[in-house]
Parts: structure tokens; C-alpha cells; sequence
């Protein structure tokens, strides 16, 4: 498939917590042409970074086929975590600069591979500041934590 006939994707991802560690929860708004998406869940005892994290990989997860995709994410950690530090936990065996086990290693496996599968663009975008995805996203996280009770 050529770049020019994949499908494009935009998805806003964003994880909560009702305290860290605590009842969380993820949400993914996606937008395709004029097709719209809304997908959220919750676990009883996690972190807000384990949410940010599935929340990304259930949205890639998702797509049925190869796609060109916008993520954007109010997670530097998720952001800088996938485009800039996996390499170096690779090399060094799923440990971090300080020789310590990196935390989340097989959430950061499995977003690798669900990225693997697209032609993914990284974006930040400040959360609780007004952009309408972003904002979409909090809430269907919220929602996540708020089922999983």
C-alpha cells in the first residue's frame, strides 16, 4: 500500500486516575474523513501513566488496517517514552540511564508493535488548555474510571 492510498487517521488519547495509584481510566476520540470514534475503559488499581499508555495502544490496536495517524497526547511521557527513549531501554535490555527496570516495559512492548503496524506522527498537545480533542479525550477517560467502580 502506498502512502498516498492509506487511510488517515486522527486520534486523541488521555488517561486518568482517581488517585496514582488508583481507579483510572483511558479514552481515544478518533476521526477519519466524516467517521468519528469514541472508545474508553477502566481498571480498578493502576496509574495514570498505565492508562495514558493503553489508551494509545487500544486506539492502534483498533485500526483494521495500515493507516497514516496523528496521535496526539497530552503525555510527554508517551510521546518522548515511544519517539525517543524506547531505543535506548532496548539497548539496554528494558533498563533505564540508571540501570534500573524500566516501569510499564511491557505496556512500551506492546505499544511498539501496535505502532509497528502504521505510519504514526507523534504530536503533544497541553492538556486542560481548551483543544477540543484533547479535552474529548479527558472525558471519555474520566468516564473509563468512573465504570470501572
Amino acid at each position: 500500500m502506498t502512502e498516498a492510498s492509506m487511510p488517515s487517521v486522527v486520534i486523541y488519547t488521555d488517561g486518568a486516575c482517581k488517585g496514582n495509584p488508583g481507579r483510572g481510566g483511558w479514552g481515544v476520540w478518533m476521526i477519519s474523513g466524516e467517521h468519528r470514534k469514541e472508545m474508553w475503559g477502566g481498571e480498578m488499581l493502576t496509574t495514570n501513566n498505565r492508562m495514558e499508555l493503553t489508551a494509545v495502544i487500544q486506539a492502534l490496536r483498533s485500526l483494521k488496517r495500515r493507516c497514516k495517524v496523528v496521535i496526539y497526547t497530552d503525555s510527554e511521557y508517551v510521546r518522548k517514552g515511544i519517539t525517543e527513549w524506547i531505543m535506548g531501554w532496548k539497548r539496554r535490555g528494558w533498563k533505564t540511564a540508571d540501570n534500573k527496570p524500566v516501569k510499564n516495559a511491557e505496556l512500551w512492548q506492546e505499544l511498539e508493535a501496535a505502532q509497528a503496524q502504521h505510519d504514526v506522527d507523534w504530536r503533544w498537545v497541553r492538556g486542560h488548555a481548551g483543544d477540543p480533542g484533547n479535552e474529548k479525550a479527558d472525558a471519555l477517560a474520566n468516564r473509563g474510571a468512573e465504570e470501572a467502580r
